[in-house]
């Protein structure tokens, strides 16, 4: 017959021995009752506050999308312009459409040519991006 123990939980049958020492938790009747910590407020209001950080984030990362996707198309729409000269970095050129309704590129200002109309002005940066000024 088994040898009963007031506390089946320490004793281990394998090896004999009680085991009370190295649980992390009480195992006798005089022990402090084992509560979970509520804490489903902590939850709710880091989930609010991780939502709201990765939806600024977000933003953050369409706006910056939206302008990159805005400066593609201006250089885009710069190198197919029509051009007979080889651009200075940092120098000032203006887009104009032509008589044929192309685009071409010219040193000329646009407050001295108002009979063509200006699309933009743009200035060659040092990585050869055109920047709409």
């Amino acid at each position: 017959m088994k040898k009963k123990y007031p506390d089946n939980i320490v004793y281990d049958e394998e090896t004999g021995k009680f085991n009370a020492s190295i649980l992390p938790y009480g195992t006798n009747v005089g022990a402090p009752a084992i509560r979970l910590d509520d804490n489903s407020v902590w939850k709710n209001q880091s989930a609010v506050k991780v939502n709201h950080q990765l939806r600024a984030k977000f933003e953050e990362l369409k706006e910056e999308y939206l302008k990159l996707i805005e400066e593609y198309k201006w250089n885009d729409l710069v190198y197919n312009a029509k051009f007979g000269f080889e651009p200075v970095t940092g120098q000032i050129y203006h887009l104009y459409v032509g008589k044929d309704g192309g685009l071409f590129l010219s040193l000329i200002e646009p407050e001295y040519w108002k009979k063509m109309k200006c699309i933009g002005s743009f200035r060659l940066d040092s990585d050869r991006k055109w920047n709409k000024l």
